[in-house]
């Protein structure tokens, strides 16, 4: 039997990845994927190495019971979008809850993914949350192998498909922080260090910067979704003051949110390697490019659908 991974968050855009690839190479890894809803994760439940638990993380008798048998946790929980408690709850009390209780139920390892630019004095709430969470582990004192990944893309990712939506539809992209600098890295290569950090276990305990292989800013980010998607557009660089002011309009609006001003506040931090801690290669990983990942995972039918039909391809499977 492999080893038991109990995985918070795990039916999340990450968290699939990181099922598919734990069931694709090998059963090594059986995981305990944790959702507040069985219905999210029913794609995942015919996988031979996945049992979905349905639990709300944030009540600690329930969590608790959930952790008791794991050998390992994987915590993928995130928000990009919320209040102050929201940050809190997701980001801090979380993780202070997964460390102790790592602790009492002598769990020998825990693997999270944070963020690129956490920090205790970044200018957004969520990189200061993600800090704060990375603390919290680190004072349980059980193993802790930290990712923090730049924007992360891939089939089913969220921003590229926004942008190559939004380009299908508007004649020009007006974009806040069009010139934040960000490493973008493919959720199957961040899947593939996921799993070798709980391969290898305690060992791999430290910090890893989860990177491709290219430096773009947001501006060429949305110029490559435009392009994929086959609707490319102009891109039009807001002044500080009028992207405030659109993150304001689109933080408030009903539905999803697209953009806040926390996340514009998270922009001014470039999200790239930063040389003071390992990448993906320490952990024998190559990163692929953005065009790599196209023809890895869509291939034809991505370039004769474009990015929203890649994506359309790869729900269906």
């Amino acid at each position: 039997m492999g080893r038991r991974v109990v995985v918070l968050g795990g039916t999340g855009f990450i968290g699939r990845a990181y099922a598919w690839r734990c069931a694709s190479h090998d059963l090594s890894q059986q995981l305990t994927i944790v959702t507040r809803s069985l219905a999210r994760g029913a794609d995942l439940r015919p996988l031979p190495c996945v049992t979905l638990v349905e639990c709300d993380v944030n009540d600690a008798k329930a969590l608790s019971r959930v952790i008791a048998d794991a050998d390992v946790v994987v915590n993928l929980v995130g928000i990009l979008h919320g209040s102050d408690a929201d940050f809190q709850r997701a980001h801090i009390d979380l993780p202070l809850s997964i460390g102790e209780l790592a602790r009492v139920y002598g769990i020998e390892h825990v693997v999270h993914v944070s963020a690129l630019g956490a920090a205790t004095d970044a200018p957004s709430l969520y990189l200061r949350s993600k800090a704060a969470g990375e603390a919290a582990l680190q004072r349980s004192g059980v193993p802790l192998s930290v990712i923090r990944p730049s924007v992360v893309f891939g089939a089913e990712d969220h921003l590229l498909n926004l942008f190559a939506s939004l380009q299908a539809v508007f004649p020009v992209v007006p974009l806040a922080g069009a010139q934040a600098r960000l490493q973008p890295v493919w959720v199957r290569d961040l899947a593939q260090a996921l799993w070798t950090c709980v391969d290898r276990g305690p060992a791999s305990a430290g910090v890893y910067e989860a990177v491709g292989p290219h430096v773009l800013s947001l501006r060429d980010l949305v110029r490559c979704a435009g392009r994929l998607s086959g609707h490319s557009r102009p891109v039009c660089s807001l002044p500080p003051a009028l992207g405030t002011m659109q993150a304001w309009v689109l933080e408030h609006l009903p539905g999803p949110t697209l953009m806040s001003r926390d996340n514009l506040r998270s922009l001014q931090v470039d999200a790239v390697a930063s040389s003071r801690f390992p990448t993906l290669q320490a952990l024998g990983i190559t990163p692929a490019s953005i065009e790599q990942a196209m023809a890895q995972e869509g291939g034809d039918r991505a370039q004769q659908g474009g990015l929203l039909r890649w994506r359309a391809v790869h729900r269906e499977r």
